[in-house]
């Protein structure tokens, strides 16, 4: 099957290959909101987009980018520091426009399938071709030229719909997944400020605009028994009556961890513990730490004063950034880039995640540092939170637990999904698995 098929490069597919180019090169800028320019941390390295993480340009700046300006169906690959992370671009990112550190591949659609070439180009025996003919200079870079060089498989147009659909339809399971959890986060931190930044329910009361079978969206009316009728002072400000102020060391026990030597082979090879750092997180789309990179052995796991931390544990990098947030969904031991809070009896670890997450600006207020911000845990600990009474931060956490649920399972389901795609997509690719194959291994995932 695989002899059958014609090997080509990407040139030759290509009606052109180009690059961006930064605003500021051509008298552009950059504004707070407008058409979106891709960078390359603006692309994962599972394929998509992170709109988050685009900057923005105006009108006038795209006419004066015009050469760059990107069409649907146009493939991205990152050529300079992060070297092969590839996207397709669709209607909904446009318009759009990129830098000179993302290449733009324009299909020839009469030869080659966008869709087929977005996947070809994210075979890893591709993406590893790559890297061996980078330049090393202050950054890794990689030519125009050797990627019109790289070589794919071309098999007939019909045979490469056909691939494309089965990865499609991988990848479109892992999506819907995704705006599920993205729609069930933001129900999560909206319910967080309703009830504990703006005191909704309270000021409802307040303002009698609450009648006994009415309800705020999100909180269904009789659970506006468990709120007061009135704020009163505090060191924080008005809060509401019967709550408190207390230190985020009151809530929950924070420590932070270490990282064994790194030389002793005893505390790293064939370990079994999971071992944190920053890293582990920078990729989350979702709050939920599923897995890390590297493990420790039980020697290893010893030099870390703070142990095995419980699942449930909730935790933020406290340094190179502050704010990378998750929830433990395994014990881990994490490194010294981390406050960890384990949430004492009556506390929500949801609170506390929701709380670090809102907070984020106070907490990087008490860091401190000359080569980069950093909090320490005495620094952490004397943080002013205003919480509430037992019976709202168990009705809060009865509320969104089972949103979060959904996301750890979604989240489970998704990387399930990935490795089918990862392990099918080079098979495809190469010709070695059948497309009925294929098929019929896709029939079997819901």
């Amino acid at each position: 099957m695989a002899g059958e098929w014609a090997l080509t490069t990407v040139g030759e597919v290509a009606h052109r290959i180009t690059k961006g180019t930064t605003p500021t090169t051509v008298g552009g800028r950059f504004v707070e909101s407008g058409i979106s320019f891709v960078k390359v941390e603006s692309i994962t390295d599972d394929g998509r987009f992170h709109p988050a993480k685009f900057a923005f340009i105006d009108e006038e700046t795209n006419r004066l980018l015009e050469r760059s300006a990107l069409q649907e169906d146009d493939v991205l690959f990152t050529i300079a520091g992060t070297i092969g992370r590839v996207a397709k671009v669709d209607a909904s990112v446009l318009p759009a426009n990129t830098n000179q550190a993302v290449a733009i591949i324009r299909p020839n659609r009469a030869v080659v399938d966008p869709r087929f070439l977005y996947f070809a180009l994210r075979d890893i025996q591709r993406i590893q071709h790559a890297h061996t003919r980078v330049v090393q200079s202050v950054q890794a870079n990689f030519s125009l030229s050797e990627l019109s060089s790289i070589e794919i498989p071309l098999p007939s147009k019909t045979e490469q719909r056909a691939i494309a659909h089965i990865l499609g339809t991988l990848d479109d399971k892992i999506d819907n997944l995704r705006r599920q959890n993205e729609t069930l986060e933001a129900m999560a931190r909206a319910l967080f400020k309703a009830w504990f930044v703006d005191f909704e329910p309270v000021r409802a009361k307040m303002e009698v605009r609450w009648r006994r079978g009415e309800s705020l969206p999100g909180l269904p009316a009789h659970l506006y028994d468990l709120f007061p009728d009135r704020l009163v002072d505090s060191e924080l400000g008005e809060i509401p009556l019967g709550w408190d102020v207390k230190a985020i060391g009151d809530l929950a026990d924070v420590v932070g961890g270490s990282t064994p030597r790194t030389e002793r082979s005893e505390y790293w090879e064939g370990g079994t513990h999971h071992w944190v750092t920053p890293k582990d997180l920078s990729g989350l789309s979702m709050p939920v730490l599923l897995d890390t990179e590297r493990k420790i052995t039980d020697a290893g796991l010893a030099q870390i004063s703070s142990g095995l931390l419980p699942k449930g544990t909730v935790l933020l990098s406290s340094r190179a950034p502050i704010g990378y947030l998750a929830i433990a969904e395994v014990p881990v031991a994490v490194n010294q880039g981390f406050i960890a809070m384990k949430p004492r009896p009556g506390t929500s670890n949801l609170f506390l995640l929701r709380w670090a997450s809102a907070a984020n600006d106070e907490i990087v207020s008490h860091a401190n540092g000359s080569t980069f911000l950093e909090i320490s845990k005495a620094s952490f600990r004397p943080i002013p939170v205003v919480v509430p009474n037992s019976p709202v931060m168990e009705a809060f956490d009865h509320v969104s637990r089972p949103w979060y649920l959904k996301v750890v399972a979604h989240e489970r389901e998704s990387r399930t999904l990935a490795t089918l795609r990862n392990t099918l997509l080079p098979k495809l690719i190469a010709g070695e698995l059948r497309i009925a194959d294929a098929k019929r291994i896709l029939e079997g995932v819901k």
